[in-house]
């Protein structure tokens, strides 16, 4: 993080962002896509997922649908935090200037240093019916994943492994143009690894959103759109990375902004 006045005061405002979010959040009903009140359905079939509002660290699985007229006015009060700017070239962008995939020694986010790569630590917090390879607590080899992106249910084995990917929220692609390409190697192997910027989901969705911003993909499922941007906007908070204007917009749009 930057030193002196200025960061600390914006570290400080994204702490009580994030924490005025847990208190505030109420109920997590699913809506149907034309936001009327519905059956909830795969997305949250498992009775597990959490709403952003609830998980401010991203220790906790899935992403539940925010839905409440008072959660969704949490909401934008965290997108409204975001500063915006154009996005800058990719000149320069490598996967290996975020550290080597899934490493277990970004320090400074949770799980880290635990004996568990980061992958199998995400499949770990939102899979269920684990199967670990013979020996290991660590290497899952099969699960069921309720993917939030689509609203699906997939049983997941290691000899497919594509079928589920680990998706970077806000994408590591994105974040070098919107300025972590100045970053210290260090906070960029945090951006990387921090589970508050990675859901398992269904590996066409996350192929599909590449290395878009929220004005240029969202999440299939129209229920987890609010949700997915204020994952979004967390992250960029946490991080003080800014966004785009319409990337901006679309996600205010998303909490009825």
């Amino acid at each position: 993080m930057r030193r002196g006045s200025a960061g600390g005061a914006r570290c400080l405002r994204a702490a009580t962002v994030l924490a005025a979010a847990v208190l505030l959040v109420s109920g997590c009903e699913g809506l149907g896509g034309d936001g009327s009140s519905a059956e909830t359905g795969p997305a949250t079939a498992d009775g597990r997922a959490v709403s952003p509002l609830r998980n401010p660290d991203g220790t906790k699985p899935g992403l539940a649908p925010v839905t409440t007229d008072a959660d969704k006015a949490t909401a934008r009060k965290i997108i409204e935090e975001l500063s915006t700017k154009g996005r800058g070239p990719k000149t320069g962008y490598d996967r290996d200037e975020f550290g080597y995939a899934w490493m277990d020694t970004a320090d400074g986010v949770p799980l880290a240093r635990n004996g568990c790569d980061t992958r199998n630590d995400l499949i770990r917090r939102d899979g269920q019916n684990l199967r670990f390879r013979a020996g290991s607590d660590c290497v899952v080899i099969a699960m069921t994943l309720h993917d939030p992106y689509t609203g699906t249910t997939i049983e997941w084995r290691k000899q497919r492994a594509s079928e589920v990917q680990i998706d970077h929220v806000v994408p590591l692609s994105y974040s070098w143009q919107m300025g972590s390409s100045r970053w210290p190697e260090s906070k960029r192997e945090q951006l990387a690894n921090d589970v508050l910027n990675l859901i398992p989901v269904e590996g066409r969705a996350n192929s599909a959103k590449g290395d878009s911003g929220p004005a240029s993909w969202l999440p299939p499922d129209r229920r987890i759109r609010c949700a997915y941007a204020v994952r979004f906007a967390q992250v960029a908070v946490k991080y003080e990375l800014p966004v785009t204007a319409p990337d901006k917009q679309a996600m205010l749009r998303q909490c009825g902004g």
